[in-house]
């Protein structure tokens, strides 16, 4: 009779121990074999993301937050960010991205905008509020830095007849190389500056307006 007891108790114990080990086998498999997630049906990734920076830099999440709901913006630009990938960025040669004496995009897909919320001053000269396209022209030591009222365009396509604004600014060497083409506005004394860098340059574009205190 205690043999028969035994084996009931061994068997119970074994039947138990099973059935953590199935638990604990399908608790493993559910966590393991989560969906992935399907590639987009309907639209491709760009491989030059758009982006967009404002001065102040803070000014959308204080706008969303509710705390300055009346207050505009001084500045914001829109742009793709191209990427170096191993390629030759600046240069004077064919295998360039960015040609010296060329008109350039300041980004890469459509034309890069910018768009000031009061009148600023570049280069001494006063711009009036609005929105514009701004594109480079570069060289080894300096960018011309060009506005444009042609807000319609893909970027390769400039028009100089609409160009409203013409200002030289130096370069200045990089190190380490920047993978991602980047713009930001970094505040100054004068207002603005608007920082622009990519592989191993970077150009300062100065923006004087009247400054708030909140700023």
């Amino acid at each position: 009779m205690k043999y028969f007891k035994s084996i009931a108790i061994l068997y119970v114990l074994a039947m138990l121990s099973c059935d953590r080990r199935d638990n604990t086998s399908h608790q493993i498999i559910k966590l393991d074999s989560l969906p992935s997630i399907d590639k987009n049906t309907y639209a491709s990734a760009d491989q030059s993301q758009m982006d967009m920076s404002y001065f102040p830099a803070g000014f959308p999440l204080q706008k969303m937050s509710g705390k300055d709901s009346a207050a505009f913006p001084i500045a914001r630009i829109v742009y793709s960010r191209p990427h170096k990938k191993g390629r030759q960025v600046f240069g004077d040669n064919e295998n360039s991205l960015c040609r010296y004496g060329r008109p350039w995009r300041l980004g890469a897909n459509e034309a890069t905008e910018i768009e000031f919320f009061r009148a600023v001053k570049i280069g001494g000269k006063e711009v009036a509020a609005g929105r514009y396209v701004i594109y480079c022209i570069p060289y080894a030591d300096h960018w011309t830095l060009v506005l444009n009222s042609n807000l319609y365009s893909w970027g390769l396509h400039m028009d100089p007849a609409k160009d409203i604004l013409k200002v030289e600014v130096l370069t200045m060497k990089l190190n380490p190389v920047l993978e991602d083409f980047t713009m930001v506005f970094l505040p100054a004394d004068h207002g603005s500056d608007l920082l622009m860098a990519w592989d191993n340059v970077k150009a300062i574009l100065p923006i004087s307006f009247e400054q708030d205190t909140a700023y």
